[in-house]
């Protein structure tokens, strides 16, 4: 049984009779006659009775228009479904970014992104192993540091963003231009723990030079480490963006870091070997854009 034949069958209940059934089906009368009698068959009951040249329809059939509407609108809820799917009009789209710019960058473009496509079910995940959610298929797409050039993925770069440090207004270095790394062995430091991606960077950076910062204190997130900032307990290396997107935070300041300075450059992913339906393309090129964009001004 398939939905023609169930089309069949309504056209005949509703006229009841099998040739003006077939002259609005554009099919012939035996042709028609033949396919319900298959119905019939595979229901192994009459869904018509046929007296002389009048047609009744049978429990059966009565049964079977009541579902066959039913099965009629769930082919075109379905077609109409996959239509606005591949419109890029809804779907579901999940989304692995970095806690920080979860936090601090992508709620608004989150809410602009809802407004343009309601239909669109948006999932985002924050982690630090953004390529392996993307690898093991549990995102669609992610959004992390730039790595090595994988063939498993696309990658896409986004742009590139210096490290400043991030002091509260009050403090001794607040009215600097610019201070280097060397200059905060001697300063109360609040960072990410040791194998968190926004400290291995600086890490690496004060390493090659040969030294190594110290912490006060240690937190696993961005929004802990501005509140250990505002807070007085000491300064944070961290993306100048953190308070572009913090304007209630006006005892923040945030100054430049000369010579070598940490810088993470950023890029979108996603499997190279998956169909990237409409509604993914279409958070795929906000995002590119809102990065891009934003990275610009920040530079």
């Amino acid at each position: 049984m398939d939905t023609r034949n169930i089309q069949y069958f309504m056209a005949v209940f509703e006229h009841l009779h099998f040739t003006k059934a077939a002259e609005e089906l554009g099919i012939s009368q035996p042709t028609l006659s033949q396919q319900i009698r298959i119905l019939e068959a595979e229901f192994g009951t009459p869904l018509f009775d046929r007296i002389g040249k009048k047609v009744v329809a049978t429990e059966a059939g009565k049964l079977l228009r009541q579902y066959g509407t039913k099965m009629l609108q769930a082919e075109l809820d379905a077609k109409n479904a996959i239509k606005e799917l591949l419109s890029g009009e809804r779907g579901t789209v999940r989304l692995a970014v970095l806690p920080s710019d979860l936090d601090f960058q992508l709620v608004p473009l989150f809410v602009q992104f809802k407004s343009k496509y309601p239909g669109i079910q948006l999932q985002a995940f924050s982690t630090i192993y953004i390529q392996e959610e993307v690898l093991n298929h549990k995102v669609d797409i992610g959004i992390g540091l730039q790595g090595p050039a994988d063939k498993r993925l696309i990658q896409i770069p986004l742009g590139c963003e210096p490290y400043h440090l991030i002091v509260h207004s009050a403090s001794e270095l607040s009215n600097r231009k610019e201070v280097t790394l060397q200059e905060l062995q001697h300063h109360s430091l609040v960072m990410y723990p040791k194998g968190y991606l926004g400290r291995d960077l600086v890490d690496e950076v004060c390493r090659n030079e040969g030294f190594e910062l110290t912490t006060v204190m240690e937190t696993d997130s961005a929004t802990s480490l501005l509140q250990l900032v505002s807070a007085g307990v000491g300064a944070a290396i961290q993306p100048k963006g953190l308070l572009r997107q913090n304007p209630e935070r006006p005892d923040l300041v945030a100054i430049p870091i000369t010579g070598p300075t940490p810088v993470r450059h950023l890029e979108l992913m996603y499997c190279a070997d998956r169909f990237i339906s409409s509604s993914q393309q279409q958070l795929t090129n906000w995002l590119i854009d809102f990065f891009k964009k934003g990275l610009a001004t920040k530079k």
